[in-house]
C-alpha cells in the first residue's frame, strides 16, 4: 500500500546550503557504509535511534542488501530513504527516513542521522527535513521521536 497518494510526486532532490537529500540508492553503498560505520556511538544517541537494533555491526555486502530495500521501498512508495549529502564533495553526511508513523499520532514519522564529524549538523537536518516534509509533502502532522 502507498503511503501517500498515487497523484503526489514523490521529491527525489531537496538542495540546502548545508546538504543535499537525494533517495538512498545501492550506488551510495561504500558511502553510505563508512560513514554510519564511523559514527555508531553518534547515532545511537540520536533521537530515534536508542533501542533499536540499528546500527549493528554488518558488512558491506549486508549494507547493500539494506539500501536495495530502501530504494525499492521508495519505488513502492511505501517508505522513503534518503541520503544526505555535503554539497561540495558529495560525501554521504547522514540518512533521512520518512515512515508511516505506526503509533497512528501522525502521519508521518521521521528519523535523521548524521555522522559524528558533522553532528552540527544534527538539528538543521531535522528540522529543515520536518519543515519540508509539512510544506511540500501531502502529511497533515509530522513527527520525530523525542529520543
Amino acid at each position: 500500500m502507498s503511503f501517500v497518494p498515487d497523484e503526489f510526486e514523490v521529491p527525489v532532490r531537496l538542495v540546502t546550503p548545508s546538504f543535499v537529500l537525494e533517495p538512498l540508492d545501492p550506488k551510495h553503498n561504500e558511502r553510505d557504509y563508512e560513514a554510519w560505520t564511523s559514527s555508531s556511538d553518534h547515532i545511537r544517541a540520536t533521537h530515534g535511534y536508542a533501542g533499536r537494533s540499528w546500527p549493528a555491526p554488518m558488512t558491506p555486502a549486508e549494507n547493500l542488501a539494506d539500501l536495495e530495500r530502501h530504494r525499492d521501498e521508495f519505488v513502492a512508495r511505501a517508505v522513503f530513504a534518503y541520503t544526505v549529502l555535503d554539497p561540495r564533495d558529495n560525501s554521504v553526511v547522514g540518512c533521512v527516513y520518512v515512515d508511516p508513523d505506526p503509533t497512528g499520532a501522525s502521519d508521518a514519522l521521521v528519523r535523521t542521522w548524521v555522522r559524528a564529524s558533522r553532528a552540527q549538523l544534527d538539528e538543521e537536518l531535522r528540522g529543515t527535513v520536518v519543515d519540508w516534509l509539512q510544506r511540500e509533502w501531502p502529511f497533515a502532522s509530522v513527527s520525530c521521536p523525542a529520543e
